[in-house]
């Protein structure tokens, strides 16, 4: 007869075994598991284990299932998707991601806090957007990610706009939480669509040097530029997540969640083997 203990040892198997490639390592839940909301002292007692919510939400990144089509050895879909927007509320997801960002580049012999960072941004079709742009140049119709990388291709910061916003407008508004979120960030690198005056201002009232790669003149077809090549390889990392691939959420605080868990779960398994 299976008893309680019996089927703890069963999930504890379970685990170790990872079902399914995304699944937490013991290492990976050892770091995040301090970071996760304590159960209430009052009230009901939690019944779901957050370690299988959190392998679900990444399962469904990388896999682009829908949500009522999680499999069935995961927690309920809509408990999985309750924690999942209670999680974002609590900035849980950028906190992972920073954190173990900060943990990769003193590993690699850098300081915690960068000091440089490229930007630039990604046109992708958002289907369910109640707010979309076209951006004539990509002829996509959907949602913009701005962001900024370090110079190893780290994710420091993204925000997300309808796809008719220029890149220099969009940069714009990704430089004040830059300042506040890395505060020893100085020197910004971008191609020509940064090289507008509004944007010029804006960095340098906060501080920042902006500095403009321009292409080579006479150049053809696609060529590797120091620097602009570091951001390209970022957006290349979020493909193989394919809910990344296109913006599937009605929601930009859920889509920026979505682009948070897929970084994060690349920072913590890069920090664990």
């Amino acid at each position: 007869m299976w008893t309680t203990a019996h089927r703890a040892k069963q999930a504890r198997q379970e685990r170790r075994s990872q079902r399914y490639p995304t699944d937490l390592t013991d290492t990976e839940w050892i770091l995040i598991e301090p970071l996760l909301p304590r159960p209430s002292k009052t009230g009901r007692r939690r019944s779901v284990d957050l370690r299988e919510v959190l392998n679900a939400i990444r399962y469904l990144a990388r896999t682009s299932c829908g949500w009522r089509m999680l499999p069935k050895d995961f927690p309920p879909w809509q408990t999985v998707y309750w924690w999942f927007r209670r999680l974002v509320r609590r900035l849980l997801f950028r906190t992972i991601h920073d954190l173990a960002l900060m943990l990769d580049r003193e590993i690699a012999g850098r300081a915690a806090s960068p000091t440089g960072a490229i930007l630039d941004s990604q046109s992708v079709k958002a289907p369910n957007a109640p707010e979309r742009g076209y951006d004539a140049g990509k002829k996509v119709t959907g949602r913009k990610r701005h962001i900024a990388v370090d110079t190893d291709g780290r994710l420091l910061m993204v925000r997300l706009t309808a796809a008719d916003l220029s890149d220099s407008a969009g940069a714009q508004l990704i430089l004040d939480a830059l300042r506040k979120r890395w505060p020893w960030l100085r020197h910004l690198f971008g191609d020509g669509a940064y090289d507008r005056g509004r944007l010029l201002s804006k960095a340098a009232f906060l501080d920042f040097t902006v500095a403009v790669i321009r292409r080579l003149s006479g150049q053809e077809g696609f060529q590797v530029l120091p620097r602009r090549w570091v951001v390209e390889r970022s957006f290349g990392w979020m493909v193989p997540w394919r809910r990344l691939v296109r913006d599937y959420e009605a929601r930009i605080d859920v889509s920026e969640g979505m682009i948070y868990v897929a970084m994060g779960s690349i920072m913590l398994r890069r920090l664990t083997t």
